[in-house]
């Protein structure tokens, strides 16, 4: 009997199972348009990157780098490359074999979070310990532990099915891990990457049919441990407030100095940008414009016009991704469909997150934004995240032609 889990669809899993096998077999391999956007975000950042970084050698912070001005974009450049090659070897991997090791990830990448806290292994820059020191690049475990939950939640849905309206079987275990998960990016401390990864887990048992009941006694309860957490840490309350009021007398200047010259960097943009280069905030006004901000320059150098760009090209991404997954299911590769859908919640909330703190939306918290800011550990994991998504829809089309994965 064929795997089932209550989806809500607009159509039944049989109707579009029988659709998508009705459909011609003269098909690609592999979803190009999902590539090619992957790839137009990845060098769209690429130019950002360099726009927004140029300078940065003028400053003392970065006086080491001897006014090697290309040196964000060489470095850039390098991650791209090795993420793409990383990529197309993910790519080769069945879903059946990510699903069989899909609890040793989980466990293995837990062990490079607590690794990352040991002084003297473990890289501190600016008061957080989130970087284990390679050779070619710094080594960031919490975004392995991203890819690693979306694997381990769609693994223990697909196992605990049964248990799923229960709590202390079905929605127990996977609170205990996400919770062990929490307290170690904590200690890092590292409260944007435990938000996307609380959404990812959370977005995923709702897929798979947890009771609703409990769902939303969790996700007030996380709610009340979010809002606890921001209230006992001094640094966090005082963001807290300068994000309510940003313009207030001393917050300008201190706490919401980043908010607030990311909000004029938008101003400043207006509809078409003061154009390519040509930004004044990226000048040592707006800290870490290549990273976290990177919008904030998009905004002002290109303008509402190329912040909707953008938007739209995120909004496909993770559109596609729950296209995929649906698709899967309704072959009845539930984990396939499950992990699909979880690349899409990733992207998605992690993308929501950082538009929403350079917008002024959401308080300051430093999260890049995927595929385009710079970073090494950040890019390679989004392109295996993604590689992925293209392996199921990969095996999604070898269904549907009658072959065998």
């Amino acid at each position: 009997m064929a795997f089932q889990i209550p989806f809500k669809f607009s159509g039944s899993s049989s109707d579009a199972a029988i659709e998508a096998r009705s459909r011609p077999s003269k098909m690609m391999d592999y979803d190009q348009p999902l590539v090619w956007v992957t790839v137009l975000l990845m060098m769209f950042g690429l130019v950002m990157v360099y726009s927004a970084s140029i300078a940065l050698p003028d400053s003392p912070k970065f006086a080491y780098l001897n006014d090697k001005n290309e040196y964000f974009l060489y470095r850039q450049m390098m991650y791209i490359i090795v993420s793409m090659v990383a990529a197309a070897v993910v790519f080769q991997v069945p879903v059946a074999v990510w699903q069989k090791w899909a609890p040793m990830m989980f466990i293995g990448t837990l062990f490079l979070l607590v690794i990352v806290l040991i002084p003297g292994i473990g890289v501190s820059v600016n008061g957080a310990r989130r970087w284990l020191p390679l050779k070619v690049m710094q080594l960031q475990p919490s975004e392995i532990m991203k890819i690693a939950v979306v694997l381990y939640a769609a693994d223990f849905t697909v196992r605990k099915q049964e248990y799923m309206h229960k709590l202390t079987k079905g929605f127990l275990p996977m609170m205990v891990a996400i919770g062990l998960v929490g307290g170690l990016l904590l200690m890092e401390p590292d409260l944007g990457a435990f938000g996307v990864i609380v959404c990812i887990a959370m977005g995923i048992l709702f897929l798979g049919g947890i009771n609703i009941v409990w769902f939303g006694g969790i996700g007030a309860l996380l709610v009340l441990i979010f809002s606890a957490i921001i209230a006992l840490s001094p640094f966090r309350r005082a963001r807290m407030f300068a994000y309510l009021d940003p313009w207030a007398d001393g917050h300008a200047l201190d706490k919401a100095y980043q908010l607030t010259h990311s909000l004029i960097a938008f101003g400043r943009g207006e509809f078409f940008g003061v154009g390519l280069g040509s930004s004044v905030e990226k000048l040592f006004y707006l800290p870490e414009a290549h990273t976290d901000f990177i919008m904030a320059v998009i905004g002002e150098e290109l303008g509402l016009v190329g912040v909707l760009t953008v938007i739209a090209m995120f909004y496909w991404l993770v559109k596609r991704a729950f296209d995929i997954g649906r698709q899967a299911i309704a072959l009845d590769q539930i984990f396939a469909g499950l992990v699909a859908k979880g690349v899409g919640i990733w992207i998605g909330a992690q993308t929501f997150i950082n538009m929403g703190v350079n917008l002024g939306l959401l308080p300051t918290k430093g999260l890049t934004l995927p595929l385009m800011s710079f970073g090494g550990s950040g890019v390679m994991f989004n392109c295996i995240g993604l590689a992925i998504l293209l392996r199921v829809d990969y095996e999604n089309r070898v269904r549907m032609r009658g072959g065998r994965t």
